[in-house]
This record gives C-alpha cells, sequence and structure tokens, in this order.
C-alpha cells in the first residue's frame, strides 16, 4: 500500500486513548467490582513476521480461566463473569488492543492475530497473512462476527479448525491482495456501524474467542 498506515495508526490510536481514558477507568472499576484479579488480561498471539506478543484485553472472565478449560470461549461459558459478559457483549473488552497498536505490534485494520496453537496448522499459502502487522478488525472478523454460533457440539474445536479458521483466512489473504486506503476506511466504519447496529439479543451471543479470553 501506499499511504502511511502506520502514521495514520498512531494518530487514531493516540487520540482513541486520550479521549477514552474516562471510559478506561469506569471499565476498570466495574471489573474490580465485579471479581478478583487484574483488570487487564494479556493473551499471547502471533504477530508480524510470526513474531509473538502478548495482545491486551479488558479481563472478561475469571482470574485463571485459560488453564480451567477450552481455548476457544463458546456461548453460556461459566468463566465468564457478569460484567465480563456486558463488555464482550458491547465489544469494549477489545478497546486495550489500541495500546498495541500504539506500540507498533497491531494495526487498526489487518488479519485478526491468532493464537500460536493454531498458527501452528497454518498452510505456507495462509501464513502470508503473517506478513502485516495483525488488526484490532479485518473483513474476516466482520464476516464471522457471530462465529460463536458456528461452535456448537463436542467437536467445536474441529469445527474451527477444519472449517472456520480456512474460510477465515481466505478472507484475509484476498483483502490483502486489494488493499487500499480506502477500503481500510471502509472496514473500520462498517465496523463501527455493525456495533453500534446489533440487537442485544445479538450481542449477547457474540464474542467466540480465542485462548479463553
Amino acid at each position: 500500500m501506499s499511504y502511511p498506515v502506520r502514521a495514520f495508526d498512531l494518530l487514531i490510536s493516540g487520540a482513541g486513548l486520550l479521549i477514552l481514558i474516562p471510559l478506561f477507568a469506569l471499565i476498570a472499576a466495574g471489573i474490580k467490582l465485579d471479581s478478583s484479579g487484574p483488570v487487564f488480561y494479556r493473551a499471547l498471539r502471533v504477530g508480524r513476521d510470526g513474531a509473538p506478543f502478548r495482545m491486551f484485553k479488558f479481563r472478561t472472565m475469571v482470574t485463571g480461566a485459560d488453564r480451567s478449560g477450552p481455548g476457544i470461549t463458546v456461548s453460556g461459558d461459566a468463566r465468564v463473569t457478569d460484567f465480563g459478559r456486558f463488555l464482550r457483549s458491547a465489544r469494549l473488552d477489545e478497546l486495550p488492543q489500541l495500546l498495541n497498536v500504539l506500540r507498533g505490534e497491531m494495526a487498526l485494520v489487518g488479519p485478526r492475530p491468532e493464537d500460536p496453537r493454531y498458527v501452528a496448522l497454518y498452510s505456507p499459502e495462509q501464513r502470508a497473512v503473517l506478513r502485516v502487522r495483525p488488526g484490532i478488525t479485518s473483513p474476516a472478523s466482520l464476516r464471522f462476527r457471530d462465529e460463536v454460533t458456528l461452535l456448537t457440539g463436542d467437536d467445536w474445536e474441529r469445527t474451527y479448525v477444519e472449517r472456520i479458521m480456512p474460510d477465515k483466512l481466505a478472507v484475509e489473504l484476498d483483502y490483502l491482495n486489494r488493499r487500499t486506503a480506502r477500503s481500510d476506511l471502509a472496514i473500520l466504519w462498517q465496523t463501527l456501524v455493525a456495533l453500534l447496529s446489533r440487537s442485544p439479543d445479538r450481542r449477547e451471543t457474540a464474542g467466540a474467542q480465542n485462548a479463553a479470553e
């Protein structure tokens, strides 16, 4: 791409963090009042060129949830706290990833970062998504925003690995091949519209997450 992606990401993430300081404080208080443990959860993810990094999220599950259950959270997971359920439904748990953007580990738009255990299953062609910084939002995250409804039954992980993950990677790779500044702005706008237009019942079922958080 020819436009200055990094400069744009720095500008938006820096301004966003400054504006959101009061909201961050309120969310932090809600997390602490609801359950014991840290405010943030730092999920291990694979970034650009295969480099591992810790992705920030507001903690939405009980402390130690990543060691007491499956790596992908499905609907009705008992590890999710009451306040965490609200954060997930409103997608507010993702806001701290602006810190990852500021640190250069992520971009505003890019393939969603994956857990190392699943990246290890990528084919050589699929690993092309690792050539760019992972993003807070992407075409695949929009298309599969109700992913949790597909992860049912005892074979949910097989469903994810054999069906959902390859489809998501195909969407991401197709987008990267035709990506422009205008298309990135369109993805950001579509993400905002999707969040604001999601009905309460759909919000309650949304939010399958990797690595327990």
